[in-house]
């Protein structure tokens, strides 16, 4: 099995056995996994991040009616489908953090968003992978705050990576 088939089952077992799962009793019992994009190597990028000048913090509604604070870090722009798109990534004390919305939201994809977590490489420079997209804790209860895409990150392509919506 890849790597990222690996992490895929790993966190499919997490959902339905561990206690610290997002979803409940109930869902637990009847969860067959998560539903996933194919791998798509297109949409691992190594990218160059045009970093933000200052330190604006901005506060992201979360799902609850809180808002948490982040960084605007920079932004950074790849090509879907020979359109070209860009980004936003954004810093808090946890680390850094790339929420995005695509065309597929609502119908494959979550309607608020997924996350991404991208890697430092140096320099300005991070790996960021779609492949693993992944949707927040609120998009399998309403026990879970989580921060809502910002507009700047709201796409007009389908990014056909990472997990798709959830359906119990």
């Amino acid at each position: 099995m890849n790597p990222l088939g690996l992490f895929r089952k790993e966190k499919d077992e997490f959902f339905a056995r561990d206690p610290d799962s997002p979803l409940g009793p109930a869902d637990r019992s009847g969860f067959q996994g998560l539903r996933y994009f194919p791998e798509n190597p297109a949409l691992r990028l190594e990218i160059q991040v045009k970093e933000i000048p200052g330190e604006e913090v901005i506060e992201i509604p979360t799902s609850s009616g809180g808002t948490q604070r982040y960084r605007r870090l920079g932004r950074f722009s790849f090509d879907v489908e020979s359109r070209p798109v860009e980004l936003t990534i954004y810093e808090n004390e946890t680390g850094y953090f790339l929420p995005f919305v695509d065309s597929l939201a609502g119908q494959e994809t979550y309607p608020a968003g997924r996350y991404i977590e991208p890697e430092p490489l140096g320099g300005g420079r991070f790996v960021v992978d779609f492949n693993l997209a992944y949707n927040p804790y609120c998009a399998y209860s309403d026990h879970w705050s989580c921060p809502l895409t910002p507009f700047e990150n709201r796409l007009n392509v389908p990014i056909r990576a990472g997990e798709k919506i959830f359906h119990q």
